[in-house]
């Protein structure tokens, strides 16, 4: 299976290592607490309980093997050898909806970093896909799911 590197902020990826030791600490201590009070409520071969218990710890491993593998994987952005003058991730963008001339601005941002009502989109949505690559000046033309927009790139900074 091929590894997927994605790139973060600095707080970006502190955030994540700090869900994972969340997880690691508080989630595994609740899971053994949960498994612990369900072992004494009497027979297991019967008991519903141990094994929705056993299920949520299963479940809670699972999600933090793949959040250490996320964690593994992924890397800080160095904004050194970046050229701003094309919309790449981290990109500030001040955008013209050419449809309704309203004025957007967003910053491009790793998935899990996304979060609309920031202002903060991710690269892998379908207007951070169509945004990227594109200086100042370009048309974007998007296919969301409504339908097409046209976006004038006004300004990119960082």
């Amino acid at each position: 299976m091929a590894t997927t590197i994605n790139y973060y902020t600095p707080e970006g990826l502190q955030k994540l290592k700090d869900d994972l030791q969340d997880l690691k600490v508080r989630g595994r201590a609740k899971a053994a607490e949960d498994l612990r009070e369900a072992r004494d409520k009497g027979d297991l071969s019967e008991n519903a309980e141990y094994d929705a218990a056993k299920d949520a710890q299963g479940l809670l491993e699972l999600k933090i093997s793949k959040l250490e593998e996320v964690v593994g994987n992924a890397r800080v952005i160095d904004e050194t050898n970046m050229d701003f003058s094309k919309v790449l991730i981290m990109s500030k963008v001040k955008l013209k909806n050419l449809k309704n001339n309203m004025v957007l601005d967003y910053t491009l941002v790793a998935e899990e970093e996304a979060n609309l009502a920031a202002g903060k989109i991710s690269v892998k949505s379908p207007i951070g896909k169509g945004l990227l690559g594109k200086s100042a000046g370009d048309l974007a033309e998007i296919t969301v799911p409504a339908g097409k927009l046209q976006f004038e790139i006004l300004e990119i900074s960082r």
